[in-house]
């Protein structure tokens, strides 16, 4: 079984210019994921960024800068528009790994998933972070590049370099991912 998990798809991460400059293009391939995966019968995952404002999970750099980012039920938190959501589960996160302090890696064993593809924001961070501690958990990796962006298109090509020929997980585009769940 491959599940898809869409990363920090929210409104937050695309007030940054280099992100709102793809957002249309990011938010329409992971619809086509989204679409293609439940019509296959593969399970699928919002996974998301939320914060308390009581400082009590926020990262060192947050402390370090006494600013918070993404407090829960805010506008910066909800999903960008146009994101096919429906129903699906939801994940909250406080750090870039959507393994670290979550219950995904039970969610993942629970739905018989082997394998995660990765979509969303940002290359270089969150969704590396989840790639790199998939890998330690024996889950395999495939990233649906027609469906991700970063703010930094050097950084999230040399990351995504170095993770797929370390750790063997494919770049794929959306086409190609789709036709694997035929």
């Amino acid at each position: 079984m491959i599940a898809l998990l869409v990363i920090d798809m929210q409104n937050a991460f695309f007030e940054a210019p280099e992100l709102a400059a793809q957002q249309d293009r990011v938010v329409g391939e992971c619809n086509r994921l989204l679409k293609g995966f439940e019509a296959a019968g593969h399970k699928a995952l919002l996974v998301g960024t939320e914060h308390e404002r009581d400082k009590s999970t926020w990262t060192l750099s947050m402390l370090d800068d006494d600013q918070g980012f993404i407090f829960r039920g805010t506008e910066q938190a909800q999903s960008v528009p146009g994101l096919a959501k429906g129903d699906l589960p939801q994940l909250n996160k406080t750090r870039d790994s959507a393994f670290v302090g979550t219950d995904l890696l039970s969610r993942l064993w629970n739905c018989g998933a082997n394998e995660v593809v990765l979509a969303g924001v940002s290359t270089h961070n969150c969704i590396a972070q989840t790639a790199a501690d998939a890998f330690a958990h024996n889950i395999r990796v495939s990233y649906a590049k027609d469906a991700m962006a970063s703010e930094d298109d050097k950084d999230a090509a040399d990351m995504l370099r170095i993770l797929s020929t370390t750790y063997r997980q494919p770049v794929q585009s959306t086409d190609e991912i789709l036709a694997r769940l035929r």
